[in-house]
């Protein structure tokens, strides 16, 4: 099975996330952009990916047409460590991390999809199997920086019928708001998005958050890769951490787990190298005793896969799903429904993009 072609689309949509007067979250966003990575063969079967996107939908988009899609015609799509092994090797000199990592994410999701459609089956059954027929999701709010707003959002996910809920925020105020209205049974996730600078900074932030029912605290210091200064805000926050979201592949993951830093591992199908940048985080993290839940706040195939993911781990974690409504989302029947989302059973990823998303 030959690669005859690979092509990208752009699913750009309005969104609405619960705040009309300000911009969207902490990425300033004016519309929700999708990259998809199409891949086709000479068998006739077409598989789909996703780039990681948002602001670097257009970046990505370069990378993956200009320098990665002329190397994989006529390679062969059922290899996929081979044309994976071929082009990190190929484009390390482009960075080990960024754009260029971000669409052969987007490839080998897309060389997935295929191998899925290939032999008939699901995904998820190339995984090892289904463990479940639907993955509870987490709300994962954007940032609204008003104690009002945060409050009313999180109301809103909670009767919705989640149970799982993330915040971007950075002020202790709006976080407390969100814990008035959801229910202490009910574990509040912080992504932090490396706000603080020091140590020192992240530790009065989570000594500041402790009392309010806190499941982990996410990135909590600049850089991301500062693994050591991670470690220490893992020793003494006294709440556990997550981070990896930032992380380019395993040996990033590798760093994080030598130096002790996190207690949640969050590979980004996206960025990490796709489905098989995910299967090697967990068989590391599996070496370390370090949970995995993997970062998935986007709408394209690359939740779907990550969907697909948790389905097959064997202990369930639930999906981040970005509390944005679309006005054309390219698979409407990812929405959430009563805070779970249905795992496919058809063949590969097991959904179709909505054309309309491409309008």
């Amino acid at each position: 099975m030959r690669i005859t072609a690979v092509t990208t689309q752009i699913a750009s949509t309005a969104f609405d996330y619960g705040n009309p007067a300000g911009p969207g979250g902490n990425l300033h966003l004016s519309a929700m952009d999708t990259l998809l990575v199409k891949v086709e063969t000479d068998a006739g079967l077409t598989g789909w990916g996703e780039g990681f996107g948002f602001t670097l939908v257009p970046t990505t988009r370069d990378a993956l047409e200009r320098l990665i899609a002329p190397v994989c015609i006529g390679q062969d799509a059922r290899d996929i460590p081979a044309l994976m092994r071929l082009l990190h090797r190929r484009f390390h000199n482009f960075g080990r991390n960024g754009p260029v990592t971000f669409a052969l994410s987007g490839l080998d999701i897309a060389l997935w999809d295929l191998a899925g459609k290939a032999a008939g089956k699901p995904l998820h059954a190339l995984l090892g199997g289904k463990r479940r027929d639907r993955v509870p999701a987490y709300a994962s709010l954007l940032r609204y920086g008003a104690p009002a707003l945060v409050r009313e959002n999180a109301a809103r996910a909670i009767a919705r019928g989640y149970r799982h809920i993330k915040l971007h925020e950075v002020e202790v105020p709006c976080i407390a708001g969100a814990r008035e209205v959801v229910p202490s049974d009910i574990p509040l996730m912080l992504d932090i998005n490396c706000r603080w600078d020091g140590v020192s900074e992240a530790l009065d932030f989570a000594t500041a958050v402790r009392p309010l029912g806190v499941r982990w605290i996410e990135e909590p210091v600049w850089p991301p890769e500062d693994a050591n200064a991670i470690a220490l805000v893992r020793a003494g926050a006294e709440l556990p951490v997550a981070a990896g979201e930032n992380c380019g592949g395993v040996e990033d993951f590798r760093r994080l787990f030598a130096a002790g830093a996190v207690d949640v591992a969050q590979p980004s199908v996206t960025k990490v190298g796709g489905v098989s940048g995910v299967r090697a985080v967990q068989a590391l993290a599996a070496e370390h005793g370090v949970t995995v839940v993997p970062h998935s706040p986007y709408f394209g195939p690359g939740l779907l896969a990550t969907l697909h993911i948790l389905a097959a781990m064997e202990e369930e974690q639930p999906l981040e799903v970005y509390f944005a409504d679309l006005a054309r989302p390219p698979y409407p029947a990812l929405r959430p429904s009563g805070g779970y989302v249905a795992v496919p059973d058809a063949p590969g990823l097991g959904l179709e993009p909505d054309p309309a998303a491409f309008a």
